[in-house]
């Protein structure tokens, strides 16, 4: 198995290519790790051990928290090109 450190260090080195994409994969793996994932110490997500939430959250639960994105405006028509 993986340890998270090294899922860390092959995320920042093979995949983000922008600072933004970046910063969105780790706002992922942090929701996965504190919703979803069941320690083995505490046979309970960190999040129900501090009381945030009462069950174990799905990925479907997870992405539905994601807005749609804003439909880009259409651009200006140019006018014909006058010599």
């Amino acid at each position: 198995m993986i340890s998270t450190k090294i899922y860390a260090t092959i995320n920042t080195n093979a995949f983000s290519k922008k600072v933004e994409n970046h910063m969105h994969a780790l706002s992922l793996y942090f929701m996965f790790y504190n919703y979803c994932k069941i320690h083995k110490s505490l046979r309970i997500t960190p999040a129900m051990t501090t009381g945030i939430t009462d069950h174990v959250w799905e990925l479907t639960d997870i992405i539905d928290l994601i807005p749609e994105p804003e439909p880009e405006p259409e651009p200006k028509k140019r006018s014909p090109y006058k010599k």
